[in-house]
């Protein structure tokens, strides 16, 4: 029984900080249909930016959140202005981002790489190697943490959504663009900051990432197929159906690992995938698509 409670507390934790790395992917595929391939690298720049904060001048990543944050939305707003605007009404705008965020992809590890090395990292403050012991059960302080924060990150994102006047904007260019242009609204800026927003939280997950796993440039390729099966099974644009994907599919992959290994348990997430595409395309919030 302790061992069940274990692997569930393991896999709860992770969920959380998987929410936070599919939350921007989800937002900005809802607001601007762009399937950002792109997304985890740039959540690798601020797992660096994490890390050298820490490694130079000390600066736990959690207060450095705020700062890969702010770097990886003004990064978002320049891509936006200079690539994704131009051509946001194209009907061939969701496979035409798929390849420019393909090659930004590459260009971004290239850049990392050449900037940094393929060395692996972590950074490593005190509570990332320490845990809380609950009689036979432990909690690990980093995974803690980094999910504390993923949820009250997620959850400010919801509430500003919900209830501010921006927020209404954003939803409803979400829902259906073409009208919501039509009632007024200017959607190419609620474009451009969804898209900030979208990359701001993968500067947050960077650095919450920076100190749970090991990361290097490439790494970001074993993510890809990770956070789309979470954003796929939740629905595509539906933040929260990322969410409840992400705790699924994290405490399923901790048993996997616990009771098959570990290489089954990055399996769980490519089969996921591959099942959710052929039994339920349109995930479990996601609307089915209509037939012409």
């Amino acid at each position: 029984m302790a061992d069940i409670l274990q692997i569930l507390i393991l896999g709860l934790a992770l969920g959380g900080v998987y929410a936070l790395m599919g939350a921007g992917l989800s937002l900005v595929f809802g607001v601007m249909r762009i399937v950002n391939l792109a997304h985890p690298s740039l959540i690798m720049m601020g797992a660096y930016v994490a890390f050298w904060g820490f490694r130079l001048y000390g600066i736990d990543p959690i207060v450095m959140l705020p700062v890969a944050m702010v770097i990886l939305a003004a990064t978002g707003v320049l891509l936006y202005k200079l690539v994704f605007e131009r051509e946001a009404k194209s009907a061939k705008y969701s496979e035409m981002t798929v390849l420019l965020t393909f090659a930004f992809a590459m260009v971004f590890e290239g850049a990392l790489a050449t900037a940094f090395t393929n060395t692996q990292r972590v950074t490593t403050p005190d509570y990332a190697v320490d845990a809380i012991f609950i009689g036979n059960v432990f909690i690990p302080l980093g995974q803690l943490y980094a999910g504390i924060v993923s949820l009250v990150l997620i959850g400010a994102l919801a509430l500003y959504l919900k209830y501010s006047r921006f927020g209404y904007a954003i939803r409803a260019t979400t829902q259906n663009r073409e009208a919501a242009e039509l009632l007024g609204v200017n959607v190419n800026f609620v474009g451009l900051v969804s898209f900030a927003i979208g990359l701001a939280l993968a500067g947050a997950a960077g650095a919450l990432v920076s100190f749970v796993f090991s990361f290097f440039p490439s790494k970001h390729w074993e993510w890809i197929a990770i956070l789309m099966s979470l954003v796929v099974l939740g629905g595509m644009g539906s933040i929260l159906g990322t969410v409840v994907a992400a705790y699924i599919l994290s405490v399923v992959a901790a048993f996997v690992g616990f009771f098959f290994g570990a290489t089954l348990s990055t399996l769980t997430f490519f089969v996921a995938l591959f099942v959710v595409l052929l039994v339920r395309p349109q995930g479990l919030f996601g609307e089915k698509p209509e037939l012409a």
